[in-house]
């Protein structure tokens, strides 16, 4: 293990992606490391949070301006709009705010990593070429992930250090609050309909259930992402992560509902975002009658659940690129479930 101490800012580190790249930065050993976020949180150890809202250009300079010992920063933070365009100012604005406060001030800055998705190849749109590579051509603007790495290769250019880019497929791992958490939207669909007696029914698209997908563990991504922002041959380079293996709603979803000791049904084409829209109370009495601790605002993620249950389409890349330079982490998709699910239970998340 290295002796040398490094500096990271993690930027969105209450989310399901920065909490577990706080958790895996500090298990290493050799790192401070100060978490941003608009809500801020408790500091421990090497770890020490600060709130700032990176759309605020003044307050950034104010909160992150001397920052003068920050070597690594890892941005992983997300501002949730209805559409794409709206996107792209919000994203953009925080990342270029960030570093502009962060950069002049940390002379010993070298690399910025990037969290990106297969937005990049177009995954959001509609079918796109499968697998994706990481030299995939453009699509057609608007894509808020695509402006903040040309801002960063434009910004990198005569420095020091580098950047890196990371493309997971849809992240999963425990976070509350997240507008981007499958995992806690299917644990908390399935809880709400075993507590009205009916069975773990698909509710996505027809299409979406036979298609062949596939997701990132957060915890492996932030290994990965640690990977790329401290091996010099990742330098100024994207990369897809994903768990390793593929699958189907089909095969997956029967193995989903045992763990709930659920009956599966056929599926049935659903919006959860219309479904749940009458589900507070009943949730409020399962918080009752079984000691659950979050909020139903807190779990409902219903919207990014349609999102991806509407997928009638492959959405897989090629994880290869990764491999070849030197990464060769992987993990089961379906223990990730049950590990998130077990997680979820023993937080008092679900019953």
């Amino acid at each position: 293990m290295s002796t040398e101490r490094k500096v990271a800012l993690v930027a969105g580190a209450n989310g399901v992606i920065g909490r577990n790249l706080v958790d895996h930065l500090v298990s290493l050993g050799d790192w401070d490391v100060i978490g941003l976020s608009r809500s801020g949180g408790p500091s421990s150890g090497p770890v020490r949070h600060i709130a700032v809202d990176l759309l605020d250009p003044a307050d950034a300079r104010d909160k992150l301006g001397g920052l003068t010992d920050v070597t690594h920063v890892f941005y992983a933070a997300y501002q949730d709009k209805p559409t794409w365009a709206e996107l792209v100012a919000p994203n953009v604005g925080m990342l270029v705010n960030l570093v502009d406060a962060v950069e002049p001030a940390a002379r010993g800055l070298r690399h910025i990593s990037l969290m990106q998705g297969y937005k990049v190849y177009g995954a959001h749109l509609g079918p796109f070429k499968t697998p994706a590579r990481e030299d995939d051509p453009a699509h057609l603007p608007p894509e808020f992930n695509v402006d903040q790495q040309n801002f960063l290769e434009q910004r990198q250019l005569g420095k020091a250090w580098t950047w890196s880019a990371l493309r997971p497929s849809v992240v999963c791992g425990f976070a509350l609050g997240n507008p981007m958490n499958l995992a806690t939207v299917i644990a908390v669909y399935a809880s709400i309909s075993k507590e009205l007696g009916v069975p773990l029914r698909f509710p996505g698209k027809p299409g979406a259930y036979t298609s062949l997908l596939e997701m990132t563990d957060a915890g492996l991504l932030a290994k990965a992402t640690v990977w790329a922002a401290t091996d010099e041959r990742c330098g100024n380079q994207a990369f897809n992560i994903n768990n390793g293996d593929l699958f189907r709603w089909s095969d997956l979803w029967p193995e989903l509902a045992r763990w709930f000791d659920m009956e599966v049904a056929p599926p049935l084409p659903m919006s959860l975002e219309t479904a749940m829209a009458d589900k507070e109370p009943l949730w409020e009495s399962m918080r009752e009658r079984y000691g659950l601790e979050p909020s139903f605002a807190e779990v409902s993620s219903w919207r990014f659940g349609d999102f991806v249950f509407g997928w009638d389409y492959d959405v897989i890349a090629d994880g290869s690129k990764a491999r070849r330079f030197g990464f060769h982490e992987f993990v089961d998709t379906r223990e990730m479930f049950r590990s998130i699910f077990d997680e979820l239970r023993k937080r008092k998340v679900i019953p």
